[in-house]
């Protein structure tokens, strides 16, 4: 996937001032990174362009000899950018004239310190008399990020998953790489990806799952009642869980909890609290509608009243997942493969304890009185 412009599941993007600092410590980065166990195709992001050459000029002699350094300036780039001099006109067309030297003087390289420049006096010198010129190797760009400069070190991961592989990464660059002030290290890619979204994921959850209970404590007006509609998602955990965990064991590689196992929970619990919400509701009107005494005889005839419409919910829930959950780690179900593994793992717990352990729970525990004369 693609992280922060770089394709790699890992990403470290060193950022300070100093482009030579930025390179030595990313290159120390990336030893560090090839001593963490499950590394794969660590690299640090080359710098190093096409040789370039290098006009510098030297204010002593400009000085004695009587050039600005703004005119010198001015005849480089003009002869070997061009300037615009003149213009011409030919009726309603305009062509501009400019001034630049011959093609085969511009790709020597050698030839620029022959290059001739007249000072205000009238002296004519060549440029090597004026500026050092030498041959360098240049940048062929220089990343920022939020204006500072930034050097990159990519890292694929092999044999175990990319959040404990950064988890240890953080703590051996921290323990092994001393950075100076105005430098430091920053972890990106997919872990940072999958760590945002987790929190999303929760947050909205987490309010969700508020607005639910005040609705559902409106409902049924019996805190009692309304825990036996909740205990349904302890059910329904035991299957995800145990379904996560037989994934990891035919996957040890791969992470035990992904983002699309996280879908899978919060849609399970929806899909289980509407089960135990069709049996607890069915216990309170055979009570408070059809006038039964509850009792083991109204528990009965509840229980079996909803066996189908529960069975048949996660008959089609399952036999819609299950093509999916088959097809888990092919490209392009990454999140659809684990998230149908969860649901089908805690539907089949949900619905064997929803139908098995839920009515005898309510039984015990549950408050279904017939509304009083009058009411």
């Amino acid at each position: 996937m693609t992280i922060s412009g770089a394709i790699s599941p890992v990403v470290v993007n060193i950022f300070g001032d100093d482009l030579d600092v930025l390179d030595a410590k990313a290159q120390e980065v990336a030893n560090v990174l090839n001593s963490v166990r499950g590394h794969a195709d660590v690299k640090a992001k080359p710098m190093l362009g096409a040789p370039r050459r290098v006009i510098r000029l030297r204010p002593d002699r400009l000085t004695q000899l009587g050039f600005r350094p703004v005119d010198v300036l001015e005849a480089i780039q003009t002869a070997y950018q061009g300037a615009v001099v003149a213009q011409t006109h030919r009726e309603n067309q305009t062509a501009d004239v400019a001034v630049i030297l011959n093609p085969a003087d511009r790709e020597d390289p050698e030839s620029i310190g022959s290059l001739l420049l007249s000072s205000p006096s009238g002296a004519r010198l060549p440029l090597r008399e004026l500026a050092e010129i030498f041959t360098t190797s240049g940048r062929p760009s220089i990343l920022h990020e939020g204006g500072r400069r930034r050097q990159t070190v990519t890292c694929g991961v092999s044999g175990r998953d990319v959040t404990s592989f950064v988890a240890d990464a953080r703590r051996a660059v921290a323990a092994k790489v001393s950075f100076p002030a105005g430098t430091y290290a920053a972890f990106s890619g997919a872990a940072q990806a999958k760590e945002k979204a987790q929190r999303e994921l929760l947050l909205h959850s987490g309010i969700a799952a508020v607005g639910i209970l005040l609705l559902l404590s409106i409902v049924f007006h019996n805190w009692r009642n309304l825990l036996l509609v909740l205990v349904n998602v302890p059910f329904a955990l035991v299957g995800g869980v145990l379904a996560v965990w037989l994934t990891s064991l035919l996957a040890p590689g791969e992470s035990s909890l992904t983002i699309g196992s996280l879908v899978g929970f919060v849609t399970l619990f929806g899909i289980t609290t509407r089960n135990s919400i069709m049996m607890i509701s069915h216990f309170e009107h055979l009570v408070t509608v059809e006038g039964m005494t509850w009792g083991p005889e109204a528990v009965m005839r509840g229980a079996a009243e909803r066996l189908m419409p529960i069975l048949m919910t996660a008959t089609v829930t399952g036999l819609g997942l299950l093509p999916l959950a088959l097809g888990t780690g092919e490209a392009g179900r990454e999140i659809e493969g684990p998230m149908a593994i969860v649901i089908l793992g805690g539907l089949l717990t949900s619905t064997a304890l929803n139908l098995l352990v839920l009515p005898t729970l309510a039984l015990r525990y549950g408050r279904f009185q017939q509304p009083a004369p009058g009411a």
